[in-house]
Parts: structure tokens; C-alpha cells; sequence
């Protein structure tokens, strides 16, 4: 008899039997208030009727179609559909599976459109476990440890962190940049470096927003040494953040954006877009795959668009993630064990501190554990696991946000006193 592997532990106790909108229900019957979205990928809700009345089509005409060997139609019109909502020059586009294998084509382009090695990232960052994207993750050991040497080439300078360096955001924004300026003068020569991927908001790092101004920076040091600016927009992308793009928030194009999650409501996809003029410079055979743009996938992500732009459902993200952050400042505000409350939009945070201000990674998990015990089911994240992160779907309604805030600040009381 063969089981699951050891390692793949639930942060629930919940064995899902169907999902509907923002609720999972269990194979006992048991309704739960889902903020975790698959992890930020059912933008839509859980089986939202449109997505799933698209696959069923496409199931039924064409299920896989390997597009170097033939081509389909969902797969043209899904590219025409996401020029209408990409940055405008990002006309080229490569279709793969998850957001990990996205960031490895990501860095071959880079590598070979500038003719250069190295990659600077920077800390708290979560770009994937293959072996590349581990290399250029570092919001936590775990996620590295034990599997090296790493692929060569990557260089980490700091991440504008205000809460944890206690300083104000502009302070953390000035010293972000000079040391990434120190970082080009002493280990990794601008006319060495390939490019800088960041997340406009660090996912499993602790969902901590980029300030504007470092991205900014971030676009003009591109710029000024000849440097790709990679967006990694895999869990702010597709109006997570109250914008379509987490990037929007600032004033800082990508070259290079990576996305998937919320691509395709659920089924695997992902992508990175470009310039065509940075695209075709690309070596011949380094971009493909077996089941990259498959076509129920991209009929799915066709759908997800239609209902994102139908329901208006960035507009709902930005409406309801400030519901969301005043409800959590409120409760932080009952509970001195909650040091920050943080996100943008739909991506929002609570992190849990000792009196001295030290990580309280066991406050969290009990809040964690008591919130999926009330039936709200919430993630941990950060590199000491002490932040809760709430991320429902883009479809949560203003009731449904005041529901498990409810549930929250009864399951703090329960973690904390």
C-alpha cells in the first residue's frame, strides 16, 4: 500500500470534498470560510460556473495539444486576451506550468539577452523549489538547506523591511537601495548582473508590500546600468493586490513579468511576457515543454479573465482588502501580541511578536489552529512562520470579510488571552 510522502504536512485539518465561491466543505459536512485561496489561486472562487463550464468544453474537444507540435485555440486567444492586461511593451509570451518553472525561464532569458551571469534578489524572497528558483529563494532555510551547491550566480541584497529593522518605510526604502548599490560596487558588477527579480509584495517572506520608491529605484538602476527588471507577480498578479498587477502601486515597469496562481483559477498554468524584441533573444530550443499552455488550462484562464473584468473584481479586491486591514488593525489593536498588521488589497497580514519584540512563532500557529477550529482556514508565512496571512478569494463579499474577522479576533483571544 502506498502513501503520501511524510513531508507534505496540512495546515488544516480539513479533507475537502467540494469547494463552492469562498467556502471548502468536508467530506463530514462542515462549512469552512476559505482565506487561503490555494494559496492565492482561486481568484475566482471555488468552481466560479463560467470557469468550470469552459473546461468542461474544452475537456470535451481537445484536452492536450503540445504547442511545438501543434497549435490551438485557446492557447491564441488567451494570448491575445492577456495583451489587453499586461504592461504595455510585454507582447511576447511563454506558456508553462507553475510559477517555479516560469522563474527558470525567466533566468535563462535574462542570462541570454544580456549575455550576463548573475541574478540579484533579495531577502525574504520566495521564487520557487526547483533548483534554480531555490537558489534565488531565501524567505526561510527550509526552502534551500541541504541540497547544495546551489546554481551559482545569484547575489542577495536586503529587502526595505520596516517592521523588522524598526525603522520608518522611508528610512528602510534609502538603505535598501544603498546597499544594493554597495552590493553592484563589491559582488556583483553591474556589467556582470543579468538582473534584479523582486516580488511587489513578499509572498512567503512575510507578505510585506514594496514601497513604490523601491521599486522605483529599483526600475531607475535597471536603467541606468543596462540591468532587466524582473517582476515575480506569481501571487500578487491577477488583482490580488486591488490593482490587476502588484507592480501598479508604483511607477516601475517590468521587462520581464512572471505569472500564475491566480492564472487559471485552479488548474496549472503560468507564464512570463516580455518584450518581443527581448523574447526572440532567446537561444533557439531554451523555451518548451510537454504540457505548457495546455488547453483546458487556457481555456480556464479565459475564463478567469472574462469574470475578472465582468464582476468587477479588482475594484472588489481593493474595496474589500481595506475592509480586511481595518477589521485586522482592530483586533492588533485589542491584542499586543500582533506587532504589525500589513498587505495590499487582498493579501493581508498579521504578524505575532514577543513583548520584546522577537518573532512569537507559537502565538501564530495557535491563532492559526484555533481559526481553523472556529472554520476559518488561514496560512502562516515568514521566516520564522510567525505571520497569518489572509487571502481569500477576489469574489469575498463585505459580509464575508466581517464574518471571519469575527472569527479571528475569537481565535486570537483563544491564542494569545
Amino acid at each position: 500500500m502506498a502513501t503520501l510522502s511524510p513531508l507534505l504536512k496540512q495546515a488544516t485539518p480539513v479533507l475537502a470534498e467540494r469547494g463552492e465561491g469562498v467556502y471548502l466543505y468536508d467530506t463530514d459536512g462542515g462549512r469552512h470560510l476559505d482565506f487561503t485561496a490555494g494559496i492565492g489561486v482561486t481568484n475566482t472562487g471555488h468552481c466560479h460556473p463560467r470557469v468550470v463550464e469552459a473546461a468542461r468544453r474544452q475537456v470535451g474537444t481537445l484536452i492536450h495539444g503540445q504547442y511545438t507540435t501543434v497549435m490551438h485555440e485557446p492557447l491564441l486567444r488567451l494570448t491575445d486576451a492577456l495583451g489587453e492586461v499586461l504592461p504595455d511593451g510585454l507582447d511576447s509570451l511563454f506558456f508553462l506550468n507553475s510559477g517555479s518553472e516560469a522563474v527558470e525561464a525567466s533566468i535563462r532569458l535574462a542570462r541570454h539577452a544580456t549575455g550576463r551571469q548573475n541574478i540579484v534578489v533579495f531577502h525574504g524572497s520566495f521564487h520557487g523549489r526547483t533548483m534554480g528558483a531555490a537558489a534565488l529563494t531565501t524567505a526561510g532555510t527550509k526552502f534551500r538547506a541541504g541540497i547544495g551547491p546551489l546554481m551559482p550566480g545569484v547575489a542577495i541584497a536586503p529587502f526595505p523591511q520596516a517592521y523588522r529593522y524598526g525603522w520608518p518605510e522611508e528610512e528602510a526604502t534609502r538603505f535598501a537601495l544603498r546597499e544594493l548599490d554597495y552590493l553592484l560596487a563589491t559582488a556583483s558588477p553591474a556589467s556582470d548582473t543579468a538582473a534584479f527579480m523582486v516580488e511587489p509584495v513578499l509572498g512567503e517572506g512575510g507578505y510585506i508590500p514594496a514601497p513604490p520608491a523601491f521599486l522605483e529605484g529599483l526600475r531607475e538602476r535597471a536603467d541606468r546600468h543596462g540591468i532587466l527588471l524582473i517582476m515575480d507577480e506569481v501571487q500578487t498578479g491577477f488583482g490580488r493586490t486591488g490593482r490587476f498587477w502588484g507592480h501598479e502601486h508604483a511607477a516601475a515597469r517590468p521587462d520581464v513579468l512572471i505569472t500564475a496562481k491566480g492564472l487559471a483559477s485552479g488548474f496549472p498554468l503560468s507564464a512570463i511576457a516580455a518584450p518581443t524584441s527581448l523574447m526572440e533573444r532567446a537561444w533557439a530550443g531554451s523555451q518548451g515543454g510537454t504540457y505548457g499552455g495546455n488547453a483546458v488550462s487556457c481555456a480556464a484562464a479565459l475564463a478567469t479573465l472574462e469574470v475578472i473584468r465582468d464582476e468587477d473584481l479588482v475594484a472588489n479586491a481593493a474595496r474589500q482588502g481595506a475592509r480586511l486591514a481595518d477589521g485586522l488593525r482592530k483586533v492588533a489593536a485589542d491584542h499586543p501580541a500582533i506587532g504589525d498588521v500589513r498587505g495590499l488589497g487582498l493579501m493581508q497580514a498579521s504578524e505575532f511578536t514577543t513583548p520584546d519584540g522577537e518573532p512569537d512563532t507559537t502565538a501564530a500557529q495557535r491563532a492559526q489552529r484555533a481559526a481553523a477550529e472556529r472554520g476559518l482556514l488561514l496560512l502562516t508565512c515568514g521566516a520564522h512562520g510567525n505571520v497569518v496571512r489572509m487571502i481569500p478569494p477576489l469574489i469575498v463579499t463585505a459580509e464575508q470579510v466581517d464574518d471571519a474577522l469575527t472569527l479571528w479576533s475569537g481565535a486570537v483571544a483563544d491564542a494569545v488571552g
